[in-house]
C-alpha cells in the first residue's frame, strides 16, 4: 500500500489510484475485524487526555470544580452536556467523545 501511495499520491486520476483506494478499503476491513478498538467511556477519555498532556485536576479547575472531577475520575459523576461543551473547547476537539454513545 505504501508503494502504491509513493506512486499515486493524491493524484485520483493516476491509474492506480483505483487499485489504492481497493487496497485501502481491505486494510480498513481488515483491521475493524481484527484489531477493533473499543470505544473509550468519557471518563476514560478524560483521564486519557489529562495524562497525555500531563495535567492534574487543579489544571483544569477554572472549567470544572475538584469535587466534580475527582466524581467523574471515580465513575461516581457523569459529564454533563454544559460539561462536555467547556471540556471539548479547553481540549480543542468535539465535545462528542464526552458524551456516552
Amino acid at each position: 500500500m505504501q508503494s502504491l501511495l509513493d506512486a499515486a499520491g493524491d493524484d485520483e486520476a493516476h491509474p492506480l489510484s483505483s487499485l489504492l483506494e481497493l487496497a485501502g478499503d481491505m486494510v480498513s476491513r481488515y483491521e475493524q475485524e481484527h484489531h477493533a478498538i473499543e470505544p473509550a467511556s468519557p471518563r476514560e477519555t478524560l483521564r486519557f487526555l489529562m495524562e497525555s498532556r500531563g495535567l492534574k485536576q487543579e489544571d483544569l479547575s477554572t472549567i470544572v470544580a475538584q469535587s466534580n472531577l475527582s466524581a467523574i475520575l471515580a465513575g461516581k459523576r457523569k459529564i454533563s452536556a454544559t460539561m462536555a461543551g467547556k471540556l471539548g473547547k479547553f481540549f480543542g476537539i468535539s465535545p462528542a467523545v464526552f458524551v456516552p454513545v
